[in-house]
């Protein structure tokens, strides 16, 4: 079969059984290039001149639900993260009135459903970070009640109660603040994602939690030795857990060759003044010169592939999903170079021997199966417990908590 038939093989079975993606950072794209200005980028166009992301190439790329990021930077704290992570619950909620044709707000699995079946794309939303909600669990339950369907634990730096895979371990994992966080995460149905948590954390919220957790944006740590990817052992706990890892595309952490390379440059973005995630077009021209001098080890279609044929042989066909990370990053692989990639991944895997039910399970049916399964321990749960009002321990707290 040609690359051209292939390729028509894909974008047929997307059609039928499309893309959920765990996270895509349009949100925080949006805030940082023009504060919200929907205007001044209408997504409803082309946008790839500034963004990875747009409607025209979500409908290409096959994606029938979006996770979409509500980050905010982990050096926010305290009520600053909080009210920032309102402002991106509500860019999500503009983007959601602005494109009703498009874009379908969507809080349950029979919600992802029904906007399939009504050919828009459902949206959902992860918080990034346990940061977001400032050691409050009542925060906890007034994200939940916003339409927050996820927390990753963690983003970048350990926080109060929970070690990061990318900052000095404080706690050995979760504290037993954290503990309690998943379990009233498990109460009111809001999925546990154990991206960017330290591995001993990933272990320890796995033993508490009653309900499916995810890995929202991460790959195989075995296939690229980066922290913020899933050791072995972890993703052979996903099969009773019945959770589901997420492959990201971010080539620093699917790439080694990658990785080196994008310290150096965070480093010269540092050395200039930048945050080493900064996307802005003046970032971005520091990134093109410095590649000029020492050329980028490119990602391909190919190397995700190999992450997800690892990740299917440890955790199985029923446990992999993809997050792609879009406009979360500065640097795409080829042929994944935004949203409307999907469909070569896609036909990389059918090229591979992947049967069309396995690749339904990685792009649609096991996103929706853990997310109903959260909200069916959410039903049982409620039956016997109350919300909890547990505080952190006032000696727990750090500098960002004070």
């Amino acid at each position: 079969m040609s690359a051209a038939q292939r390729l028509a093989e894909a974008r047929e079975l997307l059609a039928e059984h499309p893309v959920v993606d765990g996270h895509n950072d349009l949100p925080w794209a949006l805030r940082e290039q023009v504060r919200y200005d929907l205007a001044r980028r209408d997504i409803a166009d082309d946008q790839s001149a500034h963004l990875h992301t747009d409607i025209p190439r979500l409908r290409a790329g096959g994606v029938g639900a979006q996770f979409w990021s509500v980050y905010v930077r982990s050096d926010y704290a305290g009520d600053e993260a909080v009210s920032a992570t309102l402002e991106q619950i509500d860019a999500v909620a503009q983007l959601i009135d602005r494109y009703p044709g498009d874009l379908v707000r969507a809080l349950t699995a029979d919600d992802m459903e029904a906007a399939r079946a009504d050919g828009r794309i459902a949206s959902l939303m992860g918080a990034e970070g346990g940061h977001s909600i400032n050691n409050s669990l009542a925060t906890l339950r007034a994200l939940h009640r916003l339409g927050v369907r996820y927390m990753t634990l963690t983003h970048n730096d350990t926080i109060d109660w929970a070690d990061s895979a990318t900052d000095e371990p404080r706690h050995g994992g979760l504290s037993d603040f954290g503990r309690e966080v998943v379990r009233e995460m498990n109460r009111v149905g809001m999925l546990v994602d154990l991206s960017h948590v330290a591995a001993t954390t990933m272990r320890d919220a796995l033993a508490v939690s009653a309900a499916p957790v995810v890995f929202s944006h991460s790959s195989a740590r075995a296939v690229c030795d980066h922290p913020r990817n899933i050791p072995d052992d972890v993703l052979a706990l996903l099969p009773a857990n019945g959770g589901v890892a997420m492959v990201t595309f971010v080539p620093k952490f699917i790439l080694p060759a990658a990785v080196e390379w994008t310290l150096a440059a965070d480093a010269n973005l540092r050395a200039h003044g930048f945050h080493h995630l900064d996307t802005s077009p003046a970032a971005m021209a520091l990134h093109r010169a410095f590649e000029a001098e020492r050329p980028r080890p490119v990602a391909t279609a190919a190397t995700v592939a190999d992450h997800l044929d690892h990740m299917r042989s440890v955790a199985g066909i029923d446990h992999i999903g993809i997050g792609g990370d879009y406009d979360g990053t500065a640097f795409t692989p080829s042929g994944l170079d935004d949203v409307a990639g999907y469909p070569n991944l896609v036909a990389e895997l059918l090229d591979r021997g992947w049967s069309k039910a396995d690749l339904a399970k990685l792009t649609w049916s096991n996103a929706v199966r853990v997310l109903r399964d959260a909200e069916s321990v959410a039903r049982r749960l409620a039956e016997t417990r109350g919300p909890s009002n547990a505080v952190i321990p006032a000696t727990a707290t750090g500098p960002a908590a004070a």
